[in-house]
């Protein structure tokens, strides 16, 4: 691979901070192999972030594809290692089946770099991870949970897509945590596949059951909004000092607003801004260093609805809250 040193700052990628010219036979060519940026506010953001950074303004010919579909991701892995490309980026949507590709990958001298997610491969099929800890996530979240001391807990568990790294880190906290507590039970685990109205389904239909609950685990602020929605159909509170305890994950602003007013209780942080991470390690790649850090794990924490802050939601907050979105709205409609 011929070697080409590209600079960064550590904090927003800029074209500034690039100190290379976008020379087409100069661009550092890199695959990226992530979820469908739909999927939820968080990947919206980790999308964004991730094509800003690595544009041909910055130094980079960049290849994508989205799919949450583990099978059609691979696919396209395989393809980008076919049309040569000097980097994989790869975030994938389930945690198994990657074996092949990443040996292929390392037979053509491609250095291949996860993010967001880790997948079940030996670490040394790829060259470094960049990713959140899931099961600390969900390690967080449920012994935030415990901190309640409720008498019992009977908790709807809404499920993303089954078999990611999300999933099961904060599923298998909570399983681990009802395993060992009989004062702790699952009323329903069901997958919504991060989808807001197939969650607000789940719900819907355990109150039709007339089941009893007061706990909404809810794998991410999409899920966890389809939830509340049923709620609310319902006359059922939710929310501090309420019936039914609202819990969420990736800090979407709109989100920790939910929390400010006391109508959530608990959401878990999800870093999806990993392209600065992702660029310094390919930095000292092109620069011959050895990577000495196999797996970096992003900061991350949990929030509370009683001592959440405006300045919490502007530091850890992720994409725009709804005073902000109103106001886009309104320019928009004002620019028409």
């Amino acid at each position: 691979m011929k070697k080409r040193m590209i600079g960064l700052a550590l904090g927003v990628v800029t074209a500034a901070a690039m100190c290379m010219t976008a020379n087409a036979d100069e661009l550092i060519k890199v695959g990226i192999i992530n979820n469908d940026p739909n999927e939820s506010g968080y990947r919206t953001a980790n999308v964004k972030d991730l094509e800003q950074a690595f544009s041909e303004e910055n130094g980079f010919e960049a290849k994508t594809f989205y799919s949450l579909n583990n099978d059609e991701q691979i696919d396209a892995a395989k393809q980008m290692l076919q049309d040569g490309v000097d980097y994989l980026l790869l975030s994938a949507a389930a945690t198994t089946g990657w074996d092949t590709v990443l040996q292929d990958a390392q037979t053509e001298g491609v250095d291949v770099i996860l993010f967001d997610r880790t997948i079940d491969a030996d670490e040394s099929l790829y060259v470094a991870a960049v990713v959140s800890d899931m099961p600390k996530e969900g390690e967080t979240a449920v012994a935030w949970l415990e901190s309640q001391g409720l008498d019992a807990y009977n908790i709807i568990h809404i499920q993303g897509t089954m078999g990611s790294a999300a999933q099961v880190g904060r599923s298998g906290a909570l399983d681990q945590k009802v395993a060992d507590n009989d004062n702790w039970n699952i009323v329903v685990q069901q997958t919504a596949d991060w989808n807001p109205e197939t969650a607000q389904q789940i719900v819907q239909s355990v109150i039709a059951s007339g089941d009893e609950f007061n706990v909404i685990y809810a794998e991410n602020d999409d899920m966890a909004k389809g939830a509340v929605k049923a709620l609310d159909d319902a006359g059922i509170s939710h929310g501090v000092g309420k019936d039914v305890i609202v819990m969420g994950f990736d800090c979407n602003k709109w989100a920790l607003r939910e929390l400010q007013a006391g109508n959530w209780n608990y959401d878990g942080q999800c870093n999806p801004f990993q392209s600065q991470y992702l660029i310094d390690i390919i930095n000292k790649l092109e620069a011959g260093e050895e990577i000495t850090e196999k797996t970096i794990y992003l900061e991350e924490q949990g929030f509370d609805a009683t001592t959440i802050t405006d300045e919490d939601i502007e530091n850890f907050g992720i994409g725009e809250d709804a005073t902000e979105e109103a106001e886009t709205e309104a320019e928009t409609t004002a620019a028409e």
